[in-house]
């Protein structure tokens, strides 16, 4: 199993990373309907999304592996008046109690180990989602260019890691198909999945592709990825 490596936030100087992504609001007005309350925000970064789903009136609770991104997120917290509970924490190994939350919020993060450490994430999510509970995540594709073209090193089937300059220089990528997908959450209920290209940004053609899945604990063990 890869071992978990942190983003290095100096690294990365974007405003996108405080601002909160446009499906959370979908999300949140979805949970509030549903009369869910206590969100994880799974590898919170800077914190965007801890903050968004508090001020819309969730116990919130996050954790990252990154010192740097929980330290801000808890200045930040501070400065707004919210109550946060915040950890440093790895998602392959998390202290948090079984059926501890109505859903799990995870922003392009899960994808941050290989195929051992799926499986694993997948264990944890299972355990502390509580039965009836959503997450809503996001996968990388196997149709973006950083599995096909970039030439970057595999260390399996499924997963690469990332060697140029940045944040994520050093971090194991893990990325899927539709069939991957559907066998990892053969025991959710899956409600949405959308396959999106982000094929330009930053002043530039892009191919990044990942997939947004919103799915429903029905209570028992993840298949796995063999």
């Amino acid at each position: 199993m890869a071992e978990s490596k942190a983003w290095n936030w100096k690294e990365e100087t974007g405003s996108i990373w405080l601002k909160p992504s446009e499906d959370s609001y979908y999300i949140a007005e979805r949970w509030k309907e549903n009369g869910y309350k206590n969100v994880l925000d799974f590898g919170c970064g800077l914190g965007r999304h801890s903050v968004f789903f508090a001020k819309h009136g969730f116990n919130v609770s996050a954790f990252d592996l990154s010192e740097e991104g929980v330290s801000h997120l808890e200045k930040w917290a501070i400065d707004e008046g919210l109550n946060i509970d915040t950890a440093v924490a790895d998602m392959l190994s998390l202290d948090y109690g079984d059926n501890s939350f109505d859903c799990i919020f995870a922003y392009h993060v899960i994808s941050h180990t290989d195929t051992v450490g799926m499986n694993k994430i997948m264990s944890e999510i299972s355990r502390i989602l509580k039965p009836g509970g959503e997450i809503y995540l996001t996968l990388c594709s196997k149709e973006t260019w950083s599995f096909k073209d970039a030439g970057y090193p595999k260390i399996d089937e499924n997963t690469v890691v990332k060697t140029g300059e940045g944040p994520e220089k050093g971090i194991p990528h893990f990325y899927v198909t539709l069939k991957d997908i559907l066998n990892l959450f053969a025991d959710f209920d899956i409600d949405r999945i959308r396959h999106t290209d982000d094929c330009y940004f930053s002043g530039n053609e892009q191919n990044s592709k990942h997939y947004f899945i919103l799915a429903r604990h029905k209570g028992v063990n993840n298949r796995q990825l063999e």
